[in-house]
């Protein structure tokens, strides 16, 4: 392996001397001193690289190819929804006439940009069955807070401050019972039945005045519908209390079932998840929260809103729950969302749900003679194996993952969720073409055969990347976060 391409710091390619810009040097105008005041200085030379400019070019470009991406390979996370970006997006998200506007710009010399968020909150609340969207959420787990602090609301405005309590599925997202507790929520967990899907008779064992909601995902973590959420729904009413659509897994549903139609009352959207913007790597996000009529009022500030002369505006108002940002969300993630909306259009947005179903199912389908399949029957999006059948190989869901890399491709979610021990959980999306699913299928049952016949080379995997087995316990525990050349 060559260390300088893929194993070097760019403080170990430093050499005195080297440097790969030139400023010009210090001017006055005017007889005014542009000095730095001596208070203000380093007492030393800032510790930085000294590096010509194509070797910090060539460090760079070859550190990025050491990541994967969907621009790179196949990748199967499960729960996460990893689909390709269609570059035309990218395109209009960088258009200077609106990439480069000021967030604090009055709303009249910004129309357009409000009349996009207009009619993102329309396209989104068509989609999902609501009365009504805020888009200033900047992710996924942002937007389930913002969710939560709008059912809290409503509560209050009715004086019921008795209901403490969220009930999440131990199946559940782990930002679900997370979001809950930075609300102020005290978490209940209900069980899920064999097949995956929750136990409605738990549940409702669960439910009394003390609960404000109950936090579903639908299709949930396993990949299976939950076919009784109208029954949920309705226990969840009678209690006192509101259903909240965690939209993690809102993919597979698109143009065939709306969360408001089923009976939810709050939900939030993964932008970057079901409407393919940008993902991975901590950002950019979005995580847009929808509500059904008379929840509204509750939405936190500012609103746009369209006047009767067409024109748009930003409102705020007293029964809102405040801020939750300081502005109107990732505005250049909205703008990708709406452009992939627009583009597929109603028929597209519902044969891109259904192809990753089909896809899923494809798989799932493939590898179940040697996968463990612990929840038979059809899937949605995503599914869950329990590792190899043939567990006395000794060869680990782990060592599966890891010899994927040497493939080409990057692992599905393994250990999640954690009703199965060996948890590998796999979603194809509706961007991959048939060759790609195949060869992820044959390179699946290779690992298999090999683990069956030459488990060491299996366990030892992955033999083609930078770094093979990292202690990541050690690295969890005392980091390595700066450069020390000594």
């Amino acid at each position: 392996m060559n260390k300088e391409l893929y194993g070097t710091l760019i403080f170990e390619l430093s050499r005195p001397g080297r440097t790969g810009f030139s400023l010009p040097k210090k001017q006055t105008e005017g007889g005014v001193d542009t000095s730095i005041p001596a208070a203000l200085r380093r007492e030393k030379p800032l510790d930085l690289p000294e590096v010509d400019e194509p070797t910090v070019v060539r460090h760079y470009t070859n550190s990025s190819n050491n990541n994967f991406g969907v621009d790179t390979g196949f990748y199967p996370l499960g729960s996460c929804t990893m689909k390709y970006n269609p570059k035309i997006n990218e395109e209009i998200a960088a258009d200077s006439t609106v990439a480069r506007l000021h967030p604090a710009a009055p709303d009249s010399t910004v129309q357009g940009a409000l009349e996009i968020y207009w009619t993102l909150q329309r396209a989104l609340c068509e989609i999902g069955g609501m009365a009504e969207f805020t888009l200033n959420p900047f992710a996924g787990a942002h937007g389930e807070l913002t969710g939560l602090m709008v059912i809290h609301a409503y509560h209050d405005s009715r004086g019921d401050s008795a209901r403490t309590k969220v009930i999440v599925p131990d199946s559940a997202h782990g930002t679900n019972p997370a979001s809950a507790a930075v609300c102020g929520y005290k978490i209940v967990e209900v069980k899920s039945l064999a097949d995956g899907t929750v136990d409605v008779d738990d549940l409702r064992s669960k439910l009394d005045e003390t609960v404000a909601a109950v936090m579903m995902t639908n299709p949930n973590t396993v990949g299976i519908f939950e076919r009784s959420i109208p029954e949920i729904a309705e226990a969840v009413h009678a209690a006192g209390a509101l259903l909240y659509y965690d939209g993690a897994n809102l993919n597979p549903m698109l143009g065939v079932a709306r969360p408001g139609d089923m009976g939810f009352d709050v939900m939030h959207i993964n932008l970057h998840k079901t409407f393919s913007t940008p993902h991975g790597g901590g950002g950019p996000g979005a995580g847009p929260v929808g509500v059904r009529a008379g929840l509204e009022e509750f939405l936190p500030n500012p609103r746009v809103t369209r006047l009767p002369d067409g024109s748009f505006e930003t409102r705020d108002t007293d029964s809102a729950l405040g801020r939750i940002s300081m502005w109107l969300g990732n505005y250049t993630v909205l703008m990708r969302a709406l452009a992939y909306i627009k583009i597929l259009g109603a028929e597209g947005l519902g044969m891109a749900g259904k192809l990753a179903t089909l896809n899923a199912n494809y798989i799932m389908h493939r590898l179940k003679d040697l996968y463990l399949l612990p929840i038979p029957g059809p899937c949605k999006h995503e599914f869950v194996f329990d590792g190899l059948i043939d567990k006395s190989t000794g060869v680990t869901t782990l060592n599966v993952a890891k010899r994927l890399l040497d493939f080409g491709f990057h692992a599905p979610t393994i250990y999640f969720p954690l009703l199965f021990h060996e948890s590998l959980m796999i979603e194809p999306t509706e961007t991959e073409t048939p060759e790609t699913l195949d060869r992820f299928i044959e390179v699946m049952r290779q690992i298999a055969h090999e683990a069956a016949e030459q488990p060491q080379t299996v366990i030892d995997a992955p033999h083609t990347t930078p770094v093979s087995h990292p202690d990541d316990t050690e690295a969890a525990l005392h980091p390595v976060v700066t450069f020390d050349e000594l």
